[in-house]
């Protein structure tokens, strides 16, 4: 279940104003504190940010020295960590450039931080988040709570808007009272979702700089889960998530399956692109250095958090295979100011060490007029792999990250071994490759 940043109407003005007030009262209260060093807010903290009427808990790490800070969410074992930082006289300032987004917060005469996690495009109508934070408290508390067996893959019916999407993936790993969790739609995963059994039932929660969720989760009796997803008015969705077979039985639908959402109007063309690179270079399929070259072409955005699962892996891949043929190509869908100015985009591409090709393709509101040869395409990511002879022979709708277990395993695998089939083929100028039965 991805969760998009909030996008509701809130004047630039008004976010600076909202800032600056609550920055404001929270820097004279520091002033009434105890002196305060790096040490004051270096550690664990117990998080929570205000989306909405959603209060979202999650965990974060500090880390400041005497010339910067260095912060990061967590997303299962997964840091998610600040690109700069500073802590100076009780105030401190943690940048996320790659989701160009700030954690501006004061430490309080009560050892407690709080500030706000706002944007940092200009003009950006997101409203910002309210933080708060204490101290992680130890775990040293013993619980009289046995969790029952909920580990493994559920089934989730429900009507996602997205063609072909009737249920989501539910997949839970537990140790004792400790549940974790993620949840995977067609264009990928929650990221992890954590908590602990507590009174018959587990809240699940997750943060990472963006997909902040809440989900209570309590078993049915009839063997299924219920799920309570809260949502940023402050209801709550209620889902039920049953074991595969039993789903089965009553004659549920399963999980979309990604490699069929989404597809192309004639196979037999080539996959066609022309867009420039953040230098103002264009760039297409057509340019001699593709000649030849198995392609992989990813849809995205920088401001996609599955998009942020994904470009690690496909800078591996690019690696591991460009000698062999392998060329990796990105067509970025931003918003308006960002494709004007993409700072974000070009901060996603330093902080993953992307070296294969990135390009601005367009907003995202774009997407189906500048690739009219997709059927289907709603999700980001999706990535299509063509041959060397130009034709599109796969494509996969979304990314299952490390979150989703097995299925990150499976889809690592089915990438590879599509890219070491394509790159097997042989290439015969003016013709058509082998085709390698994928």
């Amino acid at each position: 279940m991805r969760v998009r940043h909030a996008r509701r109407g809130c004047p630039p003005t008004s976010i600076a104003a909202l800032s600056a007030l609550l920055l404001g009262a929270l820097l004279s209260l520091a002033r009434a504190a105890a002196p305060v060093t790096a040490s004051s807010v270096s550690g664990l903290w117990d998080a929570t940010v205000q989306v909405g009427a959603l209060e979202v808990p999650f965990k974060l790490g500090i880390d400041a020295g005497a010339a910067n800070a260095t912060g990061w969410f967590f997303n299962g074992k997964e840091h998610v960590s600040s690109t700069s930082g500073s802590f100076n006289g009780a105030h401190l300032v943690l940048d996320f450039a790659s989701y160009a987004k700030r954690l501006d917060a004061t430490l309080t005469a009560d050892g407690a931080l709080e500030g706000v996690y706002t944007p940092t495009t200009p003009g950006s109508t997101v409203q910002p988040y309210i933080f708060r934070a204490r101290r992680a408290a130890a775990d040293t508390a013993a619980t009289t709570d046995r969790a029952p067996d909920i580990a493994g893959l559920w089934i989730v019916p429900t009507q996602s808007g997205k063609a072909g999407e009737n249920a989501w993936r539910f997949i839970i790993s537990q140790s004792g009272v400790q549940i974790t969790a993620a949840v995977l739609r067609v264009d990928g995963d929650s990221g992890s979702l954590t908590g602990t059994w507590t009174n018959g039932k587990v809240r699940l929660s997750h943060f990472d700089g963006a997909r902040p969720s809440v989900i209570d989760v309590s078993p049915a009796a009839d063997g299924a889960l219920r799920l309570a997803v809260r949502d940023r008015s402050g209801a709550d969705v209620t889902l039920t998530a049953y074991r595969p077979p039993q789903a089965q039985s009553k004659g549920l639908p399963d999980a979309a399956d990604p490699a069929l959402h989404t597809q192309v109007r004639d196979p037999k063309e080539p996959l066609q692109f022309n867009f420039p690179d953040l230098n103002g270079h264009s760039v297409s399929n057509t340019d001699p250095r593709f000649r030849g070259k198995v392609l992989v072409v990813d849809i995205a955005g920088s401001w996609c958090p599955n998009c942020h699962d994904e470009a690690p892996f496909l800078e591996s891949l690019y690696r591991k295979y460009h000698a062999r043929g392998l060329e990796v190509v990105t067509l970025s869908f931003e918003e308006a100011e960002q494709l004007a100015n993409p700072v974000r985009l070009r901060s996603f591409i330093q902080q993953f060490s992307l070296t294969y090709t990135v390009l601005l393709a367009g907003t995202t509101d774009e997407l189906h007029t500048k690739l009219p040869q997709a059927v289907g395409l709603d999700a980001y990511p999706t990535t299509f792999f063509v041959g060397r002879d130009g034709r599109v022979r796969a494509v996969h709708a979304g990314f299952a990250a490390p979150a989703t277990g097995a299925f990150n395993t499976d889809l690592k695998k089915d990438f590879t071994t599509r890219i070491e089939k394509l790159l097997a083929e042989r290439y015969v100028p003016g013709g058509q490759a082998t085709t390698a039965g994928l």
